[in-house]
């Protein structure tokens, strides 16, 4: 069950959150080889951040997953990911942190259980 949470300091209000939540959903399915059933997307805007000491548009995200993750799959979410914010809500690939976890399915928990 990957989940993706992403929290920005712009404001969206006017943005089309569905077509980011869509395509993000679509490239870390298809990245991490799960089903977007199991894709959980979660979209924060107008979070007070700085980054670099300014509070230029910027993005903080975490990546949670049970297996799927390694280098290269992090390296290519970590792309994915910067292009969308950056062609969706202009913050520039240089203002974005991803943070990833490969968690163990007893720490997840789903439908009255556990994975």
């Amino acid at each position: 069950m990957p989940c993706l949470n992403l929290s920005t300091n712009v404001n969206l209000e006017g943005v089309d959150t569905s077509s980011i939540l869509a395509e993000a959903t679509s490239v870390v399915a298809k990245i991490i080889g799960k089903p977007e059933s199991y894709v959980m997307i979660v979209l924060k805007g107008s979070v007070p951040l700085s980054f670099g000491g300014t509070e230029q548009p910027a993005a903080y995200g975490e990546l949670v997953s049970i297996g799927g993750l390694n280098a290269d799959v992090n390296k290519k979410l970590s792309a994915a990911i910067a292009e969308i914010l950056e062609s969706k809500l202009k913050v520039p690939k240089s203002r974005y942190f991803l943070k990833f976890y490969d968690a163990k399915g007893s720490f997840f928990g789903w439908n009255g259980s556990t994975f």
